[in-house]
């Protein structure tokens, strides 16, 4: 269980709060989504669980299975079992994606696995995102498309087996074929026993291949509502208004 009690949030280099007094809760086996507008404090969620040094949690707590995640460096929260799936995916030239992913295979369960049972899973995991065989070959993600970039998250998703995924807007510059995949790859993870998921998107649409157990909406740093997968629906059909402050 992730369990997010009272976070604030600022900037490192501003005196400006971004999250203010966030609380969340998301238990073994859900998908929980964060729909709001932009500059709302979505992403800054996503950066602040996951330790991004530019982001200072200045008071709340962040637990993952009881463990205070806050405390851990980046690679221990990896380990304790968070995983982020960046919406900007950055580029790592000269790093061929077989010895990315075996690393960080490495890295996670602190033994590299067996070579003839891992080539076997990447190949597999690379053919269920729709990725040629020799895409393990390529730097990571240098020179891909955005919907490569997008299932390479997924593919890794798949391979590193975290605990709770923590998705920021993986549905953003997906075409519909790419969307379906990348869908059917966060509904492969959430099948498993014990898994939660964080969906951050702006829109409706990756929702109706994966089905939220709760929809949250932040509006300027704090939950200004939620409720179940209706709730993505309203705001389809509403927008944001009536969260916000009326205009004078």
């Amino acid at each position: 269980m992730l369990e997010i009690i009272d976070l604030h949030v600022k900037l490192e280099e501003e005196d400006k709060e971004i999250i203010k007094g966030l609380s969340l809760t998301v238990p073994k086996g859900e998908v929980h989504a964060i729909m709001g507008p932009n500059g709302s404090g979505k992403s800054t969620l996503a950066y602040s669980i996951a330790g991004h040094p530019k982001y200072h949690v200045t008071g709340g707590t962040v637990t993952l299975d009881g463990q205070d995640v806050l405390q851990m460096p980046v690679d221990e929260r990896a380990r304790a079992g968070l995983f982020l799936a960046m919406q900007y995916p950055v580029e790592v030239p000269g790093v061929s994606v077989a010895n990315f992913l075996r690393t960080a295979k490495t890295a996670i369960d602190g033994e590299a696995p067996k070579l003839r049972h891992w080539v076997k899973d990447v190949n597999g995991a690379m053919e269920r995102l729709n990725l040629d065989a020799s895409f393990s070959q390529r730097s990571v993600n240098e020179n891909f498309s955005g919907g490569e970039k997008k299932r390479h998250e997924i593919a890794q998703l798949e391979l590193l087996d975290p605990k709770v995924a923590i998705l920021d807007e993986t549905d953003s510059g997906l075409d519909i074929d790419a969307l379906k995949i990348v869908a059917d790859g966060v509904n492969r993870f959430r099948a498993q026993e014990g898994k939660g998921v964080v969906l951050i998107t702006h829109y409706t649409r990756i929702l109706r291949y994966i089905t939220p157990d709760r929809v949250h909406v932040f509006v300027d740093g704090k939950m200004a509502d939620e409720g179940g997968p209706e709730l993505a629906e309203q705001l389809e059909a509403e927008g944001y208004d009536k969260y916000l402050p009326a205009k004078v």
